[in-house]
């Protein structure tokens, strides 16, 4: 059984049709990509597999049971790292497991042993405004994970970010997902990233159509920076534009 299953979301707002009749799914493990243009609908789909909004019609499975209007039991991360400024970096860490009623010693304790694993201890009493940006979304990524590991969903969490740090952050995240046994769904306008971060690439362009083209990709990402050179990738990158296109 995959571990997210998406059956026949349909989303309107008043009269206009955001999401037409979509189905997909994500495999435990996975790190799978949506990309498309701006206002196809992306966000909102994420909104509803978040249990933020509910869909005209559909339903959303996590491992195998309906998540549908059932904010928390998923992760999300949006674009900005929304890191409280009056907390330290471990206080900012630890704040997940707060809200689910830990007690603040045992939360410090966690978060501490995540950031050790991650090679972040020498900031933990630091604040988010002494950090820079890509360190600020690396322990924003790790937070999140702590809202929950069931699966992690990233809105564009890396294109506020320059070229370079953009590139340290992506292969820094590949890491992440295989020591923790994450699982990720991604929106991204950027063909390149979803190439580079996933195991399946979805293209939506829609409402009008009900179908997401898939693009399965093989990679070793152990050699990831040959691989971005390789006519493979070049290939994979023509077919999703292709996809766009059609």
């Amino acid at each position: 059984m995959p571990k997210l299953v998406v059956e026949h979301i349909s989303k309107s707002f008043e009269y206009k049709k955001i999401l037409n009749d979509l189905s997909f799914y994500v495999e435990k493990n996975e790190i799978v990509s949506i990309v498309g243009p701006s206002g196809v609908g992306k966000s909102t789909l994420f909104n509803i597999i978040a249990g933020l909004l509910v869909p005209s019609q559909g339903e959303v499975y996590l491992d195998g049971k309906s998540i549908l209007n059932k904010p928390g039991n998923v992760s999300y991360m949006l674009q900005k790292d929304l890191l409280l400024p009056y907390k330290t970096i471990e206080q900012n860490v630890a704040l997940p497991l707060l809200l689910k009623g830990c007690h603040q010693k045992q939360a410090l304790i966690r978060a501490n042993e995540l950031l050790k694993e991650f090679g972040f201890e020498a900031v933990n009493k630091s604040y988010p405004d002494e950090l820079s940006g890509g360190m600020r979304q690396r322990i924003a990524l790790l937070r999140t994970y702590l809202f929950s590991d069931n699966l992690i969903l990233l809105d564009e969490p890396f294109s506020a970010l320059d070229t370079f740090t953009k590139a340290e952050i992506q292969s820094w995240y590949l890491k992440v997902h295989r020591s923790l046994g994450l699982t990720t769904l991604f929106i991204t306008h950027d063909i390149d990233e979803a190439i580079k971060l996933s195991n399946r690439v979805y293209v939506l362009k829609g409402s009008q159509v009900n179908s997401l083209a898939s693009v399965e990709i093989k990679s070793d990402f152990k050699r990831i920076d040959k691989f971005l050179l390789s006519r493979e990738f070049l290939n994979y990158k023509k077919e999703i534009i292709a996809s766009l296109n059609k």
